[in-house]
């Protein structure tokens, strides 16, 4: 069906829309169609805000409400072939019906309002995504983890023992998304899907980073083969998630 609305009047004019509601931003492009869009709960660092979803058959776009349907900030782009999905299950009211998106440069936990859209959702994706990746063979190489939510820990989760107050800040590894204290994550690792500078890690995960570079280093010299702050959105009422193949 997507194949069908490539070159469609409809297709170019709700880009067209999406384009004009972020502002001007350039999301048209050769082959591209807008698959769906839908209102989802983020997870954020520290609480769960809603944001605009758009899916579209190689890219997923998502901003930050201003005005519903009309005005957007802050655009975010994923392609699809650097994405997976997982489905994750229910566990406190507000977080039910919810996926995690898993990308090399971002990764975090999405929640539908009902179980029904929920499914729309991820099967539109597990399509595109199958698309696009079969097309250009490309391998997600290790992602970017999605973050624990702030509330989740009251300790550090390597030591256990340091307890998080206003002078003993949480700090999240970039490679494995746990909540650290300082004395735990006093190493910094180049993550090159992520940043171009060195990024805060915790320490069992720079271990363990170096220990991989070092056993690679010795494959190769033996021939042999080695071993998101984001501004609060008030919240609406969202309607349901619209797909249009």
């Amino acid at each position: 069906m997507v194949d069908r609305l490539v070159n469609s009047e409809a297709n170019a004019r709700r880009i067209a829309v999406v384009e004009n509601c972020f502002g001007g931003e350039v999301l048209s492009a050769p082959n591209r169609v807008l698959v769906g869009e839908g209102v989802l709960q983020k997870q954020c660092r520290k609480e769960l805000k809603q944001r605009q979803f758009f899916l579209f058959n190689d890219i997923i776009v998502y901003g930050t409400i201003i005005i519903p349907k009309k005005k957007y900030k802050g655009m975010k782009v994923l392609p699809l072939d650097e994405v997976r999905i997982v489905s994750l299950e229910d566990t406190t009211p507000d977080r039910m019906n919810g996926w995690q998106i898993i990308s090399l440069s971002k990764s975090f936990n999405v929640y539908a309002a009902h179980a029904s859209e929920k499914h729309d959702w991820i099967s539109h994706l597990n399509t595109c995504i199958a698309s696009c990746q079969k097309r250009g063979e490309k391998k997600l190489a290790e992602p970017a983890p999605a973050w624990i939510p702030d509330d989740a820990a009251t300790h550090c989760m390597i030591c256990n023992k340091s307890k998080f107050n206003a002078v003993n800040r949480k700090h999240h590894c970039r490679r494995c998304g746990k909540i650290v204290c300082n004395g735990c994550s006093t190493k910094r690792l180049l993550l090159v899907a992520q940043s171009t500078e060195p990024v805060r890690v915790c320490d069992p995960c720079f271990a363990d980073a170096s220990s991989r570079t070092a056993s690679q280093q010795r494959g190769d010299s033996s021939g042999e083969e080695g071993s998101d702050g984001e501004s609060p959105s008030g919240q609406e009422e969202p309607g349901p998630a619209q797909f249009f193949s």
